[in-house]
């Protein structure tokens, strides 16, 4: 059973039942120590996805913020991926337990929302600390009715990646496709371009979580997943943006289904990949060509979805620790901090401010990848509201594609078929949604 399909089934249905409801009860916080060198401060336990490059980065931030008061210690603990997270919190819940402060992406933050494991933000804001203070579409994405539920942290849209050494051997300009009509009209040129010992591909499509990318195709092609609950991934918008992609993959053998898009553009299979800009430094790190970057691609229209995990705080603690957790989030939220975070993994600069400072302003310069991925924030949409409150929606999606890339089905009938599992599990939070959400 994946993790997103045990999240739904298991550990988050736990959230409504099997003894987690009481909001007003204190949880104790997971096993740790504060060590010797923070003694008599209040601990502070801090759940995040990240590994690698970015992991570092997270280390790096918090060192400096036990550096830097004498109030608090914040505790990092590695929980494996997103999926990961949003499981252990859930299952952390059900036992009556909680870490302070949560990585929950941008489709598990809802579930704990609507069950009311978040603690509202509101009360803990300041002057540098707030509404005014971040991006306004980023921040905008976790206020529901007036109130803010999360803050935004690792945030981040699809960008196109191109393999520039590979534009320039196909004789096409340096600069990303406008239209995806434009880069299938590109398909024989990049044919003719040798990589591993075959014409290169023209895109990779995601296997797993494809439908986040996805969801900006849809809108590019004049649809959506749904209006509100009322699901429309079967109409005519979606169903355009399906026939692009099995037409790319079965008729014209330019696109297949991957594993792990970003792996196989980094070697040279493919010259196009739609990834997140949080992959933006680990891409570039590890291709052994210049890389490019460019908006995602409009057809009939343009519009992308945001994506990236945001810091949540847990209800379930105590107001010492709540105030704590604040502390931290402030300190996320300076300019210098949400600017060094940028330059250390691609993910965009939620604090308006921080684009002002000048070691971003000089990457930007020196690799204008990271100044294109800012500068699309301006077609950027928050997702339709199946995939965000519908549990595991975004499986029931990308399993969709996943037959339309494996096995040619036809997207008319695939996501028929599709629509109507997203209109069952509509129904399952629809009264939650028009009491919390509307």
């Amino acid at each position: 059973m994946r993790r997103r399909t045990f999240l739904g089934a298991g550990a988050a249905l736990g959230l409504a039942g099997c003894g987690y409801r009481s909001v007003d009860a204190v949880y104790s916080q997971p096993a740790g120590t504060v060590p010797s060198k923070y003694a008599n401060r209040t601990r502070v336990v801090f759940w995040t996805p990240y590994g690698g490059v970015n992991g570092k980065a997270v280390d790096k931030l918090v060192a400096k913020f036990n550096d830097s008061q004498d109030g608090v210690y914040v505790e990092v603990q590695f929980q494996g991926s997103y999926d990961d997270v949003a499981q252990k919190v859930a299952a952390a819940l059900v036992a009556k337990q909680a870490p302070d402060l949560a990585v929950l992406s941008d489709v598990t933050w809802e579930r704990f929302f609507l069950n009311d494991a978040l603690e509202p933000l509101n009360g803990y804001f300041t002057d540098g600390f707030g509404p005014g203070v971040y991006q306004e579409k980023l921040f905008g994405e976790y206020v529901v009715k007036g109130q803010s539920w999360a803050v935004p942290f690792a945030r981040s849209t699809p960008i196109m990646y191109y393999n520039r050494d590979a534009f320039e051997k196909a004789g096409l300009p340096d600069r990303a496709p406008r239209t995806w009509s434009e880069l299938r009209s590109w398909v024989p040129q990049l044919a003719k371009v040798q990589s591993g010992g075959r014409s290169m591909r023209t895109i990779a499509f995601a296997k797993i979580d494809g439908d986040w990318q996805f969801q900006g195709n849809v809108w590019q092609f004049g649809g959506a997943y749904s209006h509100g609950l009322d699901v429309t991934i079967d109409q005519a918008g979606a169903v355009a943006a399906g026939e692009w992609q099995r037409s790319m993959v079965h008729d014209l053998g330019a696109a297949y289904m991957a594993s792990s898009p970003s792996t196989d553009f980094a070697n040279g299979l493919v010259g196009v990949i739609q990834e997140s800009t949080g992959a933006m430094k680990t891409i570039g790190s590890k291709a052994k060509f210049k890389v490019g970057a460019g908006f995602i691609p409009s057809e009939v229209a343009s519009g992308l979805a945001t994506g990236g995990g945001g810091i949540g705080m847990l209800r379930n603690i105590s107001p010492e620790r709540k105030q704590a957790a604040a502390t931290f989030l402030q300190f996320l939220a300076l300019p210098e901090n949400s600017a060094w975070w940028t330059t250390q993994t691609g993910y965009l600069p939620v604090v308006n401010k921080a684009r002002d400072n000048a070691d971003l302003k000089k990457l930007i310069a020196e690799q204008p990848n990271y100044g294109v991925a800012i500068a699309q924030l301006q077609n950027a949409r928050q997702q339709d509201a199946i995939r965000l409150y519908g549990r595991n929606a975004n499986v029931q999606i990308y399993t969709g594609l996943q037959q339309i890339y494996a096995d040619n089905a036809k997207p008319q009938k695939v996501f028929g078929s599709v629509a109507k599992r997203l209109g069952s599990i509509g129904e399952e939070v629809r009264r939650q949604y028009e009491e919390k959400v509307l």
